[in-house]
């Protein structure tokens, strides 16, 4: 039997990074429906994973120099669309908009089958182990807009 094979990462793609994700019952409230707030779990696994394809650890760039490398969400800006339910099958995508300076913008979207469900545009703060801000290094910079 021929399987393809794929990756627990997702995989970058011409426009960014693309996470297949399946809803599960603990993602959802009592009618079924995916909790809004779980938007955010799946959100937050596209940029991390996001970020694993890239061959970016983020727990290295914590000790990358003596100043230390942190993401953290600044601002998020979400669209509900339509709802998820369990057992559906999710594509998550996640592309940058602006790498450069001390933040990153990533416009994500949630959908299932081709229909959008989440649209979402994230601002990432690029600070120190002190969580001060920090430029983010153009090499660094360059993979996430290449």
């Amino acid at each position: 039997m021929n399987q393809k094979t794929i990756s627990l990462c997702g995989e970058l793609t011409e426009n960014g990074h693309r996470l297949t994700q399946r809803v599960y019952y603990e993602d959802t409230d009592f009618s079924g429906l995916v909790y809004h707030a779980r938007y955010l779990h799946f959100l937050e696994r596209g940029r991390t994973d996001y970020l694993r394809c890239l061959g970016v650890e983020q727990s290295a760039l914590i000790g990358m120099d003596e100043e230390g490398l942190i993401f953290v969400v600044h601002r998020m800006e979400i669209d509900f669309k339509a709802p998820a339910r369990m057992d559906d099958v999710l594509e998550i995508r996640t592309a940058t908009t602006k790498a450069g300076g001390a933040k990153m913008v990533l416009e994500q979207e949630i959908s299932r089958a081709g229909d959008l469900l989440i649209a979402a545009r994230v601002v990432i703060a690029v600070v120190n182990r002190n969580g001060r801000p920090r430029r983010l290094p153009e090499g660094l910079a360059a993979r996430f807009l290449s």
